[in-house]
Parts: structure tokens; sequence; C-alpha cells
């Protein structure tokens, strides 16, 4: 049977057809293997860029053997293990040990001769102060030094995006923030129907002095802002510090405490009940009813960082829906 000349006219135009949508696909293919070829590309290759003071850091493409303290949190997030983690006098973060297992501490500071006994590759300062009278020129010299300024670093969401950033890790930083709203949210919902219009208090016991947490700062915005437990009017009223996440109360203001939950970090576990056992304290309504829930210094809620507010979301679930 022969195909009319008609019929061949059409066929001609389809097989045309045919042809440039193929060639197009092909155009397509070529152009999105190109992006994702020039997105290897860049992230296996160093990088210059400027820091919180300006310096121009040239970032290696892979680091393996990053110093960066008081930022171990975010690091962590990231799937990055530091070569030293972040210490004081008197302790370490507790919260993160199950991550950083064996792993070396570093003075807060960085003195620099402890700085080069761990040969890095990158360092990362959280604040400007740390680098002061030529702290940042020795650095320098002994690794690539980023400093991440105090704006960055006073939030923890921001600080996780950078080092996202920096270590060409910035879907991986995302998709852990879109994972940490989302467990917020569901354990706002739990909350709020369980608790209704209940106000929720955090305070800090350390050497017989009571300080209770800012409502923008650390564990305070994860009840207030992530969960939207409500904010007692005593802590409200407390006058407005931009630089303090604790602010001392004096036991004769914890009186005007209207708070029917109340999270307590006890620093001052084991070395006598003399505060606990105060009048004061006893007669808030809160520790009159017994909902009182003691949180060790060793938790993470003195703390702020994903992982830190993750625990501190299942301390309050733990302790609030039963």
């Amino acid at each position: 049977m022969f195909a009319s000349p008609k019929m061949k006219s059409r066929f001609g135009v389809f097989f045309i057809g045919l042809l440039i949508l193929a060639l197009l696909l092909a155009g397509c293919g070529k152009a999105g293997n190109s992006n994702e070829s020039a997105n290897d590309n860049a992230a296996n290759k160093e990088k210059v860029v400027k820091d919180a003071m300006g310096h121009k850091v040239t970032i290696p493409a892979h680091p393996k053997r990053i110093i960066a303290p008081y930022l171990e949190d975010p690091l962590i997030v990231l799937g990055e293990k530091p070569v030293a983690q972040w210490s004081v006098a008197n302790g370490i973060q507790d919260y993160l040990q199950a991550h950083l297992k064996n792993v070396p501490k570093i003075n807060y500071n960085l003195p620099p001769e402890e700085v080069v006994s761990f040969n890095p590759d990158l360092i990362i300062v959280s604040s400007e102060s740390l680098v002061q009278k030529g702290l940042y020129e020795k650095y320098s010299k002994i690794a690539p030094t980023y400093v991440l300024g105090d704006k960055t670093a006073s939030d923890w969401r921001k600080t996780l995006l950078k080092l996202g950033e920096l270590l060409n890790k910035s879907d991986q930083a995302k998709k852990a923030l879109q994972d940490y709203d989302k467990k917020a949210a569901e354990a706002k919902e739990k909350l709020h129907q369980a608790l209704g219009d209940k106000k929720v208090a955090i305070l800090w016991l350390t050497q017989k002095q009571f300080y209770v947490v800012d409502p923008t700062r650390s564990s305070g915005a994860v009840l207030y802002h992530d969960l939207g437990l409500n904010v007692p009017k005593m802590v409200q009223d407390l006058p407005k510090d931009p630089n303090a996440t604790w602010k001392p109360v004096s036991l004769e203001k914890l009186a005007d405490l209207d708070a029917d939950e109340i999270f307590l970090v006890n620093s001052d576990k084991g070395q006598g009940d003399t505060v606990l056992n105060n009048p004061v304290w006893k007669n808030l309504p809160a520790v009159k009813a017994g909902h009182v829930y003691e949180m060790s210094q060793k938790s993470s809620w003195l703390y702020s960082g994903l992982i830190a507010n993750e625990q501190i979301i299942d301390d309050v679930e733990k302790a609030l829906l039963k």
C-alpha cells in the first residue's frame, strides 16, 4: 500500500517535529549536565571569601582539620567533626559529647600555641573580640582564619547557613533547618492542646543566685518563639539588656513569678539546698503544685544551636505532655 502525497507530507512534518524535540532535549541534557559539572567543580575548589572584618580568606575545598570553638553544634549538623573542641576551666559542652567523643579540648580564648599544636587547615572564630591585639595575624599564619562576627554568631540559624556556605554544604544546612522547623511546629501544636494558656518560666540557679532567661535567647527563644509558650509577666517586665542571655533576679522579685510551670537548670545540685528551702521559693504557685522540672547543668538548656534546641524540645515534651 502506497502513501498518498498528502500522507507523506503529514509524516514529514511529524518526523521533523520529533527531530526538533530530540535536539531540544539533548540540549537541555547537556545544559543540565554542564550546570551540575560546574557546581561540582566549584565545590571541589578552594574559594576566596570576605569575613565579618573584611579579611580575604581562602577557604579549602574540603577542610579536614577544623578548629571552630563554640561552633561545634552547627559543625556536627553539617557532618563535620572538629579537630579540637571548646572548653572553659569548669567544663565543656556536655550535651554534644555523644558526637565529640575523644575530641581533645582547646581553651575558649584560643591560645596560638594550642592552636598550632592541632595543625588545623581552617580556623573559624565566632567573635571579633577573639582576634584583637594581633591574634588574627597569628592565627592566619597557622591556617586560613575566618571571623564569623557577633552579628551572625548571635543567631544560630544564620550561623548554620553561613557555615554551610563556607563548607559547600548549603543544601544540607537548609534541609536541617526545615526538619527542625517541622519538629518544632509539631511539638507546638501538641503543647498548645495540653497547656492552653498556662505560663512557663525558665530559671537557672548557680552559686545561690537565680537567673531568668531572656525570652529571645537560648532556651527562651525555643520555648517562647519556636514552641509558642506563654511568657510570665514578671519575665516580660525585666529590664531589657541586649547583651544578657540570663538576667539575675532577687528572691524578692522572684516572689512575683506568675508561672504555672517552671524549668529549673540547677547548677548548684549537691551543694546544699539553702535557696530551694527558702519560703519565697517554696511558696511559688508552680513549686507548691509540684510543677518544677529540674534540668542538669550538663543539659543543653544553657546553649543555643540546632542540636541544643532539639534536645530542649524533647525535654519540654517529656515534662509537659503526660
